[in-house]
């Protein structure tokens, strides 16, 4: 029963009719209802961007674990070599180094960087590996290194372990930048300042009835979806960029485990550098008449041992909708207890030109929306050429992706939470697949406007 009803003249949004609410209620209950629903899209922004740390913690323990036993496998299959090893571990450190950094964003070019290495470890192995008797100049040595592509002193092991490597880096490096502006864009799209007509409408869904005393009276699910399809249009219009970038990157974390998969790349790089090594010692004769024989071990006999990714916790994204409203005649159509007759909008800004629930001006696009879609666009395309290992500049992907606002780390602080686990009881086989269907399974929960269209 409605106690103290009198009639709705004064009031600006609910329809007219008997109500037992004054002005100051109104414009009260329009403001929580504002409240809220810009609550519920920073909820549901916030969930996103908790899914995308983790799995970029994920990801980056995953790959930094990788990178360090590499790193750490150095002196067992390089100690062999004896001096070549022994005077030289700072040459290999190096490497590695300047690997991570990359990894980490730095701006050094890695083809450049692979090819000073080889550079160095020639003059290197020359100096060491020629007889006593045999005096190498350094113009000698400085006229072979720069003709490696055409003598090939190391064989074809420098030019096939570079192609893997850039490969391998730029695809990972690009996917853990995509992570992190992927979450940067959730943020910023999620912090919705409902429009004045956005809020009237949604006070009219919402709070209208209970002014009308029928506060148990649940709205019609297609009126709910028009008010939702009005208020957040500029957000659904993000939807096919997102959907590409969600394809891109399920692609890219599948190449991932392509041969030669990514565990197997890092991992043997200590044994290509003994092949190659071991190439020139066993040929040196071609550039000092002399021959050197030594015992042989190539990358294809090296196996690093297997490991097995330990299950995890589904990261995946659930929506927490509210019950919708039923679509008969027992509905509230924001007038009256009866069926909304109104066709349903489609998605996107250009679509609500006849919105009958939320005016709005389709001439005028919200532009940090417009911003954010072309940060997508980007990320896609580097994304792609990633794939097919071209190398990428991220210093301008986004405006501010290192803001403390993200929510997102890059960094050794990232690891503390290890969501994988390295054992030698199982194969490399089930933790791609492990890390493959965590990921699918998450992105494919990730289209953005409908998420927020269904709060």
């Amino acid at each position: 029963m409605m106690a103290r009803a009198i009639t709705s003249e004064h009031l600006r949004m609910c329809p007219q009719g008997p109500t037992c609410c004054t002005t100051t209620m109104e414009e009260n209950l329009a403001g929580l209802s504002s409240r809220e629903t810009e609550g519920l899209i920073r909820e549901a922004g916030r969930s996103l961007q908790s899914a995308f740390n983790a799995l970029h913690r994920s990801f980056d323990t995953y790959f930094t674990e990788l990178h360090g036993r590499s790193e750490r496998s150095l002196q067992e299959v390089l100690s062999p070599l004896g001096p070549l090893y022994s005077q030289n571990t700072r040459l290999y450190a190096d490497l590695y180094t300047d690997l991570r950094q990359y990894y980490r964003g730095s701006a050094l070019n890695l083809d450049e960087t692979l090819t000073e290495f080889w550079s160095q470890l020639l003059e290197r192995t020359f100096k060491i590996s020629a007889p006593t008797d045999v005096t190498l100049s350094d113009d000698y040595l400085e006229c072979v290194a720069k003709q490696q592509e055409t003598l090939r002193p190391f064989g074809d092991v420098p030019r096939d372990m570079k192609a893997k490597l850039i490969r391998a880096f730029v695809t990972a490096r690009s996917f853990v930048q995509g992570l992190i502006i992927s979450g940067e864009v959730v943020r910023k799209v999620s912090q919705v300042h409902l429009s004045p007509e956005c809020t009237k409408a949604l006070m009219k869904l919402v709070y209208c009835p209970h002014c009308r005393g029928t506060a148990s009276l649940k709205p019609c699910s297609n009126y709910c979806s028009n008010v939702m399809k009005g208020c957040l249009a500029n957000q659904a219009d993000l939807d096919p960029e997102w959907q590409n970038l969600i394809d891109t990157m399920i692609q890219v974390a599948s190449s991932f485990s392509t041969e030669p998969s990514l565990d197997v790349v890092l991992s043997s790089i200590p044994a290509r550098i003994y092949e190659a090594v071991h190439f020139l010692q066993e040929n040196l004769d071609k550039f000092t008449d002399k021959r050197k024989k030594s015992s042989s071990l190539t990358a294809s006999e090296y196996k690093p041992s297997s490991n097995r990714w330990a299950q995890t916790g589904d990261a995946g994204v659930r929506s927490q909708t509210g019950s919708r409203g039923r679509q008969s005649g027992k509905c509230w159509n924001g007038v009256t207890k009866a069926r909304y007759l109104p066709e349903v909008m489609g998605d996107g800004l250009a679509n609500q030109i006849n919105n009958p629930e939320v005016e709005l001006d389709i001439t005028k696009p919200d532009m940090t929306i417009r911003q954010q879609i072309m940060q997508l666009k980007i990320m896609s395309n580097r994304l792609k050429n990633a794939m097919e290992g071209n190398d990428v500049d991220f210093q301008d992907a986004s405006d501010d992706i290192s803001g403390s606002g993200s929510g997102m780390c890059f960094g050794v602080q990232c690891h503390r939470n290890r969501a994988f686990d390295y054992s030698p009881d199982a194969t490399r086989a089930r933790g791609a697949a492990t890390f493959q269907t965590r990921l699918c399974g998450l992105l494919l929960l990730l289209p953005l406007a409908s998420l927020l269209l269904q709060r």
